[in-house]
């Protein structure tokens, strides 16, 4: 019987410190992005939106100085052509030492900082976050659904639940994807916050997918050519294994066909 309550008591305490882990890290749900996978790649349409979204609404707070703007024009990314992407950089001002003065933005530099110096970089931000841990830090949902870097800024893009509150100065947002379960950055998305050009829902889901999936292109641009190396070297290697398994199989069948008398 005490066997019985001790075990009790410690799956009480595992389930209890299991769901105090849960809302510590928040809540994260996996999106089916058309990158994932080895053979997925990036939607250009949804790169242009996603591109569309942090222009309007994240560049005023949020810089990504780790990314030159010639590569909007890229294969593979949101391969904006080589005159849009002049007028994109031409409307960012940069400072130029040679002239010690601003500028208009080439495509040759980077994106500009943000305006709020409390706002992290986004270069990174999707390779930089993780979305999925469990079970109890194992690290097995990140071997079945990736590190979940644009899945963890979608959740926290749509994860405000409206409640706010005000300690030591600073208001603070209630967010079920933020770990412990407050954030200090008001809502950014609301939804219909900008409106496409090719017509797609701007609801706030889809707003959130559109801008996670720029921000992952952001922070691997050359993910659909490694995946297209790496299909090719698996491609390579078994081809060699079938002829190395064929080869030995030649030299040895005349040996293995004697018997050993």
């Amino acid at each position: 019987m005490f066997k019985k309550l001790a075990i009790s008591a410690v799956a009480a305490l595992t389930l209890s410190a299991g769901g105090a882990l849960a809302a510590e890290e928040g809540h994260v749900h996996d999106v089916d992005f058309s990158f994932e996978g080895p053979f997925g790649k990036f939607d250009q349409n949804q790169l242009q939106r996603g591109l569309q979204v942090y222009t309007e609404v994240c560049a005023s707070c949020h810089g990504m100085t780790y990314v030159p703007m010639r590569t909007l024009a890229d294969e593979g990314g949101p391969q904006l052509p080589e005159d849009q992407v002049r007028a994109y950089a031409a409307q960012y001002e940069v400072f130029d030492p040679e002239l010690d003065d601003y500028r208009p933005a080439r495509p040759t530099d980077h994106f500009p900082e943000g305006n709020d110096p409390n706002a992290p970089d986004l270069s990174l931000m999707a390779k930089k976050r993780a979305g999925f841990h469990g079970p109890y830090g194992t690290g097995m949902a990140q071997l079945f659904q990736g590190m979940g870097g644009p899945e963890y800024i979608v959740a926290i893009l749509t994860g405000y639940t409206g409640e706010d509150k005000f300690e030591a100065g600073t208001t603070f947002y209630e967010n079920t994807a933020f770990p412990g379960g407050w954030i200090s950055m008001a809502p950014p998305l609301y939804g219909e916050d900008v409106e496409y050009a090719d017509g797609h829902s701007n609801d706030l889901h889809h707003e959130a997918e559109d801008v996670s999936a720029f921000l992952m292109w952001a922070a691997e641009p050359k993910m659909m050519a490694r995946k297209q190396a790496g299909l090719t070297g698996v491609i390579f290697l078994t081809v060699l294994t079938v002829l190395l398994y064929l080869t030995n199989k030649r030299i040895w069948a005349p040996i293995k066909g004697k018997k050993i008398g």
